[in-house]
């Protein structure tokens, strides 16, 4: 893969953890202008400072439990234009001129949905502006404005990934650069597993599956955006100069990777399960409890049903989906509880998913005997299992999750010699 890119247009991605204080601000201007030095064109993006948006929902939750949602997006759409305001200036002490823009002054437009808006489109004429000035762009990310309503919103978890990616792919740039505190994507989390490998390369299919799985380094929605656009994200340390993860729709040619059957180990321990026991087994009944739970807007990720017992008709229904949502769902099930006819709900939020993603699963068979004997030799006992074409995912004991992961990537001989670095943060 090419270590360098020819001269072209650069979007640049930092997360919070990259520009947390002042320090932080000037080491990311001088990667910026070194950029902008090699001949490209720079577009930045930048996510607010540090732990900035937690303290201001904190401030806020003081003021009312209930913010109404348009102000709470007024409020936290600050901390983006409180960094990039900072950054310009730290790249106007380099000598180039910056100019930052909000979401909205960059053309990111979105539906009306507070707090977790999606973009529908990006008119990035003011971007170009400052670029053909010969300026470098710095954009708030995590932020657009509303299409109907013409207020501010917010994109919610992983924003500034998908601002980055939309603004790329709207201005026809070469890469999306997205630089983190982790020097790529790695086979597994290295702060779980120590010998966990850089990935040189890793598809847009397999970034989502990872990512679906509990991979912190790069958010769903910025991995579908990428896919839909085919724009290459590279992924890599704000505080290194090395070579990234790229994620691309193949695998190059010759990268290494492409003959590993597992690509990488996601887990998640942010999931519980909900089990509906003694369930009428008759046409219709699985329907309407899902219909419920999805009324509420929750998503699902496994769903387990058992064969009915043959003298009873009744069989017991389990699925996971975020603990954040559990009292929902079961507020909901208690509440259908007559009309359906079940015996009773169990909660359980002690639970921890492990995902193994790759593409070079499909033609390999042994993928699910061998991960099953390694699980079963760590002393992990699986209570439910998913599959898609290339991933298999268990659900386990949330104290056996890190034993599985790491047992799970020796056996499959991910292993590397050395230990991965981490910078400290959150991977994000």
């Amino acid at each position: 893969m090419v270590h360098t890119y020819d001269m072209g247009l650069i979007v640049q991605k930092f997360g919070g953890s990259s520009v947390a204080d002042a320090e932080g601000m000037k080491r990311v201007a001088a990667r910026i202008v070194a950029t902008k030095r090699a001949g490209h064109q720079v577009v930045v993006v930048v996510s607010a400072m540090g732990d900035t948006t937690d303290e201001l929902i904190d401030l806020a939750n003081q003021i009312t439990p209930m913010p109404a949602g348009r102000e709470l997006d007024m409020l936290l759409t600050a901390g983006e234009r409180i960094s990039m305001a900072l950054l310009a200036m730290a790249i106007s002490n380099l000598g180039h001129e910056a100019r930052s823009f909000t979401g909205s002054q960059a053309g990111v437009i979105t539906d009306s949905a507070h707090g977790r808006a999606r973009i529908i489109d990006v008119t990035p004429g003011r971007i170009q502006e400052a670029l053909k000035a010969g300026a470098i762009a710095i954009v708030a990310g995590f932020q657009g404005i509303s299409q109907d309503t013409k207020d501010i919103t917010t994109l919610g978890r992983g924003g500034s990934d998908t601002t980055a990616v939309a603004l790329a792919a709207a201005l026809d740039a070469d890469v999306c650069e997205i630089y983190t505190d982790v020097d790529g994507v790695f086979s597994a989390d290295p702060r779980v597993v120590p010998q966990a490998q850089k990935l040189k390369s890793v598809t847009y299919e397999e970034m989502l599956e990872l990512a679906a799985s509990g991979a912190k380094v790069l958010h769903l929605r910025c991995v579908e955006y990428a896919r839909r656009y085919e724009m290459p994200i590279h992924v890599r340390s704000s505080f290194s100069t090395n070579e990234g993860t790229w994620v691309v729709k193949n695998h190059p040619e010759g990268d290494t990777m492409e003959q590993a059957i597992i690509s990488g180990i996601a887990h998640d321990k942010s999931e519980a399960k909900i089990t509906i026991v003694g369930v009428p087994d008759r046409t219709g009944v699985a329907a309407r409890i899902f219909q419920s739970v999805a009324d509420a807007d929750i998503n699902i990720d496994m769903i387990v049903q058992n064969v009915s017992a043959a003298a009873t008709g009744l069989t017991d229904i389990s699925f996971t989906l975020p603990k954040s949502e559990g009292a929902t769902a079961t507020a909901i099930l208690q509440r259908i509880q007559g009309e359906v006819g079940f015996a009773s709900i169990q909660y359980d939020d002690q639970i921890g998913k492990l995902s193994l993603v790759g593409a070079g699963m499909r033609s390999h068979p042994g993928v699910t005997a061998t991960f099953f004997a390694a699980m079963s030799e760590a002393g992990v006992n699986i209570e439910m299992i998913s599959t898609s074409e290339i991933r298999i995912s268990i659900i386990c004991r949330a104290t056996d999750i890190e034993r599985g992961v790491r047992a799970a990537h020796t056996a499959f001989e991910m292993d590397s010699d050395s230990e991965a670095v981490v910078y400290g943060g959150s991977g994000r």
